[in-house]
């Protein structure tokens, strides 16, 4: 049997108070030694589970002769964005979870040997990208998230013209405002996002499609528009003391954090509430991440409250045992059911109940019973909503016969395309919050039905 490589981290007593980068990445050794476990197999599986179809066989084959040029060349055939797939990717539940290997063993690490590719081609220089012959076609992007950025560099590889409009100041979407430096550290994303401007990509930041534009103001002026602006409105619970001073959204703490660098206050000058105990409601990735940065920003303890146990915490199983390591204290069978605070309004806790649980739900997860006469406070004064987003509806405003489905996301076909001829979707915009490679895979489906879109509108105005 041949060992899986183990990644380097930094120690746990160490990373939980800083954010620095806690995986470290393969040495040259160690990602040669991982890419000889694969079996090249008759049948590969693995590419099956990869939304972004990356030829996995042939780059790890590439990478088992040190030919790491070529391995990252085959990457990006199909997938500009290497180096945040290696890091953020659930390739535990994808192209991993297919690997023929991982039947008798562990599977071929698939994901970190991404992640060294393009490692590697960064500390060597990356190349810039030849441009396509233009089209003459002018393509608009709402939102410069994972879907976007594909979306666009697809687009652009085709010949198109490209131009990406983004609410924010800073490009990335989600990667820069949602996933904390420690796991997706920001020059990284910029230089990828830099990376796609090569193509002639042009960027648009502080400009916010509904307000400054609509999508029927985009159509007057663009042969095709992909949306992909992501479920970014926050969601609560609708539970007393919501509005008390100390309570954030895991969106606005994580956006304070990441994208406004409040863990460099006074430097930066966004700052973020300083805590001695932190509560984080929910048991996913965006939970995770916030507990992990207040640990980060100095509180002396933080607690994950959720409702259901271990088994059904919904977090990458990596992240939470990184949590564990580094002194985050999980409350499962629990539940918050007010948020408690003084005569200024300041947070002082949370009132919760235990939990058992039942018969499965439609999700096919056992659901949870609140324990009667189980009422027990939780001291905080810090208390981050971490239960999910939903989809601003600002995109819907100037965008008539654009059809919405119950939950406020945009209904499209098998090929992405909208209820508005020529305006496709993806991403979390459509199925709500999800992974960045379900984005990216969505953004890739828009650019190939947006290509044929226009192919066909040639024809046509060619009769």
């Amino acid at each position: 049997m041949s060992l899986r490589q183990t990644m380097p981290t930094q120690p746990a007593d160490e990373r939980a108070h800083n954010f620095n980068e806690v995986a470290l990445g393969y040495t040259m050794e160690q990602a040669v030694s991982e890419a000889k476990r694969c079996i090249e197999c008759k049948n590969p599986q693995c590419v099956k589970g990869c939304p972004v179809n990356i030829d996995i066989p042939a780059f790890i084959k590439s990478m088992k002769i040190s030919d790491f040029d070529d391995a990252i060349g085959k990457i990006k055939e199909t997938n500009s964005l290497p180096a945040i797939c290696g890091r953020v990717c659930p390739q535990e539940t994808q192209c991993e979870m297919y690997c023929v290997l991982g039947k008798k063993e562990e599977p071929v690490a698939i994901g970190r040997l991404e992640r060294f590719c393009a490692d590697y081609e960064r500390e060597k220089g990356v190349k810039p990208p030849q441009r396509t012959t233009s089209t003459g076609k002018h393509v608009a992007i709402v939102g410069s998230g994972p879907a976007g950025l594909t979306a666009a560099s697809d687009l652009a590889k085709a010949g198109h013209k490209v131009t990406i409009f983004e609410a924010l100041h800073a490009a990335g979407g989600v990667l820069v405002y949602g996933i904390p430096e420690f796991m997706l550290p920001k020059d990284i994303v910029q230089e990828e996002v830099d990376y796609i401007g090569q193509f002639g990509v042009d960027i648009k930041p502080d400009y916010v499609i509904g307000r400054i534009k609509t999508i029927d103001e985009l159509k007057k002026e663009f042969d095709a528009i992909f949306i992909g602006t992501g479920a970014g409105l926050p969601n609560f619970m609708g539970i007393d003391g919501e509005n008390l001073n100390g309570v954030y959204s895991a969106n606005e703490f994580l956006t304070r954090v990441n994208l406004m660098k409040a863990y460099q206050f006074p430097e930066y000058d966004t700052p973020v509430k300083k805590s001695k105990r932190v509560i984080v409601v929910g048991g996913g990735n965006v939970a995770m991440d916030s507990a992990r940065c207040a640990l980060r920003l100095g509180a002396d303890e933080v607690s994950i409250v959720y409702r259901r146990s271990d088994e059904e915490l919904p977090a990458r199983r990596e992240e939470i045992e990184h949590a564990k390591e580094e002194g985050i204290v999980f409350r499962l069978l629990m539940n918050p059911v007010k948020i408690l605070g003084d005569k200024n309004l300041m947070v002082t806790g949370a009132e919760c109940v235990n939990m058992e649980l039942g018969e499965p739900d439609d999700s096919g997860r056992r659901r949870p019973h609140e324990i009667q006469g189980s009422e027990h406070v939780i001291d905080a004064d810090i208390i981050i909503m971490a239960i999910g987003t939903s989809p601003n509806p600002l995109i819907f405003e100037g965008a008539v016969g654009l059809k919405a489905s119950d939950r406020g996301t945009i209904i499209v076909n098998e090929s992405g395309m909208t209820s508005i001829e020529g305006v496709c979707a993806g991403g979390d915009i459509v199925t709500g919050a999800a992974t960045v490679i379900s984005a990216m895979g969505a953004g890739k489906l828009a650019a190939e039905t947006i290509n044929e879109y226009l192919d066909k509108t040639n024809q046509e105005n060619a009769c």
